[in-house]
């Protein structure tokens, strides 16, 4: 197989312009549609290598659907924490595709919950073996997609240890795995320059990518070989043809791309809730609407009234008028969105965080004590049934987690693990877990029992033989008799 910068000229044919992986959002049919408008390379949604590994179903859903040859090349992330569970997966997974990426990037909490994703990133023995035994392993390479350290000293070393197990393409994302929603901030180039320069594979960029522009900027000061973009390409799916399309364009073809792929309504309603993003704060009854909507057709009449909307907007405009909200182009025009900072968003919605009787969102820095202003709406409805509820993290329970995947384990189980697990090892070793209901053993002892019962009933004493003569005779006569 290919390694390094020549698996980046021959395979990935020197791609510059690469869509991210994103969760739920690069599907094929949206990749197909950012292919069609530039983009030179496209990674799968982070797919969860344990249920790869397990569920034929999440397979054939997430990668072996229908052939489509438009969509190469192609990179399938993972998510996993376990060397021999992350290569069996890729190794179902290799065939389709051309790389193979691990995920330390994701710094979502359900990545902390997993343990997966940027929450791996002090566990460099761990990572040195789930690369070393892929790198081994696979027909296809391994690639690896990294958040930084407050440090550049530190995220270089960190690079190095990569490379020197068998990465042989590393994507940089220049924010800590604590920079996210609000307080994402701006990606360090700095430390994406200084680990380009530290290793010898190909390194793409990640972060503070929102037009054409960016790309080349960030090329020119970092020196790599590529620049992903993850929201700017969900905002404006031409990003990397230096476009900025009618919003109702990118949505009119890519709800045609999914008549053809589908997938399901949630990734389409969240696409369009993306790429007309500036015109629903305008039309809020049809951001209802949109959220509302049950079926395909359904999203596209909305799509077709928004269309409409527009128009008509347009045609009523008047000389001279300028884009509102400080936007660089009209609400229907696909442009970036900038993701406010907890202290702007604040601003926006007034200093009780509502204005008109809209509640804004919370930062993530606001602390749940109860307060009801500070409470989700969710949370709200929860209090009203039962006033007594506490949302304090502190008086969370804390589970003790599964000794053989991380989740829950049962409080009663023998084997400390979840019931999935605990049902796997129970039955291998046929064993008993009355935590958790399972009784492989006492079943089998009782089969045992049965079956030794039937053999002493198939074989009569030769004692008995007359006795048993005689009773039949008898039934035989009574029979007669009736």
């Amino acid at each position: 197989k290919l390694r390094g910068e020549a698996f980046w000229r021959e395979t990935l044919r020197s791609a510059h312009y690469v869509v991210a992986p994103m969760v739920d959002q690069s599907e094929l049919a949206w990749r197909l549609l950012s292919r069609r408008h530039g983009a030179q390379l496209c990674y799968t949604p982070m797919l969860h290598a344990q249920v790869f590994l397990r569920d034929a179903n999440y397979r054939r859903e997430n990668l072996y659907g229908e052939a489509c040859p438009e969509d190469r090349p192609l990179i399938v992330q993972f998510c996993a924490n376990d060397p021999e569970v992350f290569v069996q997966a890729a190794l179902l997974a290799q065939d389709y595709c051309d790389a193979i990426d691990l995920n330390l990037g994701c710094p979502q909490m359900i990545a902390k919950r997993g343990h997966y994703g940027a929450f791996l990133q002090e566990e460099w023995d761990l990572l040195q073996r789930m690369i070393l035994l892929a790198n081994e392993k696979l027909s296809v390479p391994i690639t690896c997609k990294i958040r930084v350290f407050p440090e550049i000293d530190k995220t270089v070393k960190y690079a190095q240890m990569l490379e020197k197990a068998g990465c042989q393409l590393l994507t940089v994302h220049g924010r800590t795995k604590e920079q996210k929603g609000p307080l994402a901030g701006v990606a360090s180039w700095e430390h994406i320059q200084a680990v380009r320069k530290a290793v010898s594979i190909p390194v793409f960029a990640n972060g503070n990518i929102q037009c054409l522009s960016d790309v080349e900027e960030c090329i020119r000061k970092t020196g790599v070989h590529g620049v992903m973009s993850a929201e700017g390409n969900l905002h404006n799916p031409a990003l990397f043809e230096g476009r900025n399309p009618l919003v109702w364009e990118m949505a009119e073809e890519y709800l045609e791309i999914v008549q053809k792929y589908p997938c399901p309504l949630s990734y389409v309603r969240a696409h369009l809730f993306k790429l007309w993003h500036h015109t629903l704060q305008v039309y809020q009854q049809l951001r209802e609407e949109l959220a509302k909507v049950k079926t395909l057709e359904g999203i596209v009449d909305v799509n077709r009234e928004l269309k409409l909307r527009c128009q008509e907007e347009i045609a009523n405009q008047k000389e001279g008028e300028k884009p509102k909200e400080g936007l660089p182009f009209f609400h229907w025009i696909c442009q970036p969105y900038i993701r406010p900072g907890p202290k702007e968003r604040c601003k926006e919605n007034g200093a009780s965080g509502t204005e008109k009787g809209v509640r804004g969102k919370r930062a993530l820095e606001e602390e749940e004590d109860g307060n009801p202003e500070l409470l989700s709406k969710n949370k709200q409805k929860k209090k009203l049934r039962n006033p007594n509820k506490s949302f304090d993290p502190s008086l969370k329970p804390k589970y003790a987690k599964c000794d053989q995947c991380g989740n829950p384990k049962g409080n009663k189980c023998v084997f400390n693990m979840c019931r999935g697990c605990c049902k796997k090892r129970a039955f291998k070793e046929t064993a008993d877990c009355p935590g958790h209901g399972l009784l492989f053993k006492t079943k089998y002892e009782k089969s045992l029992s049965w079956q030794s019962s039937q053999r002493v009933i198939q074989t009569p004493e030769i004692s008995r033989r007359g006795d048993v003569d005689v009773g039949e005779t008898a039934v035989l006569k009574e029979a007669g008799d009736s």
